[in-house]
């Protein structure tokens, strides 16, 4: 069996004074896999996926990526050129002066020349349907403008795999619909946390759960369900 493209093992991870976030967590997410993640707030969902991408250093515990140890900084360096990591709040991921500048980052840094990187920024552009927003402004963009943007600059880069943090927070019904078919039309291994159902359901293939830092045992099938509310009588989708 090939190497899992993610996987974290006995993690366990505190912040100052207070009790453990992560106890004892262990993960994978192998080629292929579409998969979603949920569980209540403070279950320690943000924080495994912030110390799979080594912005957050265990107490205890493993992390590999694409087969790799995770033991220095240089490792995780590299890692993250082969991971589309899209944070939950867009303003955290989105600082350049403009959004061409802001989708060519990550493809720089890759190694690509300007002009390879530009064309890739607006080829992403187009793929999440803001082509024309080369020179607009990022914060004064919408949410729902913001989040593609941000998806744009993760999509520039070709990644491997994708880790979704959230991805629908503040977004239209509109923009989530658009967010639903860009997914769908990628064929790329994807972590996806999130707590609306009906996402999930659209865009992963099997659902897991985290409770008090740890991974439950079990797993659930996406699914959508019919029901009428009490104070309702019209039938209707989840």
């Amino acid at each position: 069996m090939s190497h899992a493209i993610i996987e974290l093992r006995d993690v366990t991870y505190a912040f100052p004074d207070r009790d453990a976030t992560l106890n004892g967590l262990t993960f994978h997410l192998h080629h292929g896999e579409k998969l979603g993640l949920f569980g209540p707030n403070g279950a320690g969902k943000s924080t495994m996926l912030h110390i799979l991408m080594g912005l957050l250093t265990p107490d205890q515990g493993e992390v590999e990526l694409f087969g790799v140890p995770m033991s220095d900084d240089k490792a995780f360096e590299a890692a993250r050129l082969r991971i589309g990591f899209l944070f939950q709040h867009s303003d955290d991921q989105l600082f350049c002066p403009t959004v061409l500048d802001d989708v060519a980052f990550g493809p720089l840094n890759q190694g690509l020349t300007r002009d390879q990187a530009a064309e890739r920024a607006r080829e992403a552009l187009e793929t999440v349907g803001l082509a024309g927003f080369e020179e607009r402004i990022p914060h004064r963009l919408s949410g729902g403008e913001k989040k593609l943007v941000a998806l744009a600059t993760v999509l520039a880069m070709k990644p491997e795999v994708l880790v979704l943090d959230e991805p629908t927070t503040g977004l239209s019904p509109e923009a989530k619909e658009r967010l639903v078919e860009i997914l769908k039309g990628l064929d790329l291994a994807r972590l996806v946390v999130s707590h609306d159902p009906e996402f999930l359901a659209a865009t992963t293939d099997r659902l897991i759960a985290m409770r008090d830092g740890r991974i439950r045992p079990g797993e659930l099938k996406p699914h959508t369900h019919i029901h009428v509310h009490e104070e309702g009588d019209v039938p209707h989708q989840h």
